[in-house]
């Protein structure tokens, strides 16, 4: 039996393969179009304009529900892991309620363009961005308390979480800088 063929495996893999066709598609629509210029726009800017912001918008928020969808599974995934430890579900739980809003904000940034309400669309950035960043850190403690001899998972999802806190700084730092200009 194929690995994607064993229940609902195939969902992570379904949410990088979306989110990457939603984030790509929107470039090339916009940059065949002449809407953005071809070198290195903002993600946000690629789908602004119509016709890929349809197609922005459609996909990022099918991309959420994808999300929730995983993060859902990973859920009871752990909860069945040890049903009894409550320390343990209640860092699950956590990260269920940090997941679920991490993916609406994804549905506010795909609904809400940076050309027409920044201000809604920098919320929903917060939110999948910084709550995302806290749902991952809260997938390596689980990581780290579930397996207590091997600790290979627990290695790559904090790489992937200082990974993700640097690149929120640093763009933190990059718009600040922007701004006071």
């Amino acid at each position: 039996m194929w690995w994607f063929q064993q229940g609902l495996c195939i969902l992570p893999s379904a949410l990088v393969v979306w989110t990457s066709a939603s984030v790509i598609f929107s470039y090339v629509t916009a940059v065949l179009l002449r809407h953005v210029d071809p070198l290195v726009p903002y993600i946000s800017d690629t789908g602004t304009v119509s016709p890929e912001r349809c197609l922005f918008g459609i996909m990022l928020n099918i991309s959420a529900l994808l999300g929730i969808a995983t993060i859902y599974v990973r859920y009871k995934q752990v909860f069945y892991l040890n049903p009894e430890e409550s320390t343990i579900l209640k860092i699950n739980k956590a990260g269920l309620v940090l997941g679920t809003v991490s993916c609406f904000g994804l549905c506010i940034i795909a609904n809400f363009q940076k050309s027409t309400l920044i201000v809604m669309h920098v919320i929903g950035a917060g939110l999948t961005f910084g709550i995302g960043t806290l749902y991952i850190l809260v997938q390596t403690i689980l990581s780290y308390k579930l397996s207590p001899g091997n600790k290979v998972v627990f290695r790559i999802r904090l790489i992937v979480l200082l990974w993700c806190a640097a690149s929120i700084m640093s763009s933190i730092l990059c718009c600040e800088t922007k701004w006071k200009q």
